[in-house]
């Protein structure tokens, strides 16, 4: 997968020097009306995120790639922990799984939702990282681990930012999706499915980090 980053790093660096960006029309109404017309949803924020400022956007989601990578290395060398901390007693278990429950919900909401209203992918995925958290303080770290490799968590999050970084350069290029309705769920082109595969990102290398440090720290 290190090939396959460094050539899509490549490629935007190439984007960047030869394919110029859409050139905008100024008009007399307000920059956050600009905005939401520009973008065609009614989250004025989803639209500078996901389209106004998208170049930060992205080098946002592989500074958090590369700090995973970097936990990783980090304690690769360390023994792992033979004390792992967990809550035992059955109120706070229960306690702590009806807050990841809760959780889980409000990330499946702000991941499909945040165009429309105020949150987004990197809301969406700390709230599903939370979920995770939860359920690792309260649960095996073995069963933890072994649903971790059966879903293959660590190759859906490589894919899901290389997917994002590919549908970013298409849209930098100049090349939209139908706005839709504005206020529809499907609406606003590309950024509702920009918002998903940040929160799977965000989600799923917050469960790598914990894993990584319940192993070598015992406790998160």
């Amino acid at each position: 997968m290190k090939w396959i980053y460094i050539a899509a790093g490549i490629a935007l660096y190439f984007k960047m020097l030869f394919i110029p960006n859409p050139s905008p029309e100024l008009t007399d109404i307000s920059i956050v009306e600009a905005v939401v017309k520009d973008s065609g949803v009614p989250s004025a924020v989803a639209g500078i995120i996901l389209r106004n400022r998208l170049y930060d956007t992205i080098f946002e989601v592989i500074v958090f790639t590369i700090a995973i990578l970097g936990a990783g290395y980090l304690l690769a060398n360390e023994k792992p922990s033979c004390n792992i901390y967990q809550f035992c007693d059955r109120p706070s278990i229960v306690l702590a799984r009806l807050g990841a429950t809760i959780a889980a919900i409000l990330s499946i909401e702000l991941a499909i939702r945040g165009h429309l209203s105020p949150g987004g992918g990197f809301a969406a995925g700390v709230a599903g990282g939370t979920a995770i958290g939860l359920i690792a303080i309260t649960s095996s770290s073995h069963w933890m681990q072994d649903i971790y490799q059966r879903w293959r968590a660590a190759i859906l999050e490589k894919i899901s930012v290389l997917i994002f970084i590919v549908l970013s350069v298409i849209t930098l290029a100049g090349i939209e999706l139908p706005h839709g309705e504005m206020g529809a769920l499907f609406s606003g082109g590309i950024l509702p499915l920009l918002n998903i595969l940040v929160a799977a990102k965000v989600a799923l290398g917050s469960w790598a980090v914990v894993l990584i440090f319940i192993r070598y720290r015992g406790l998160l």
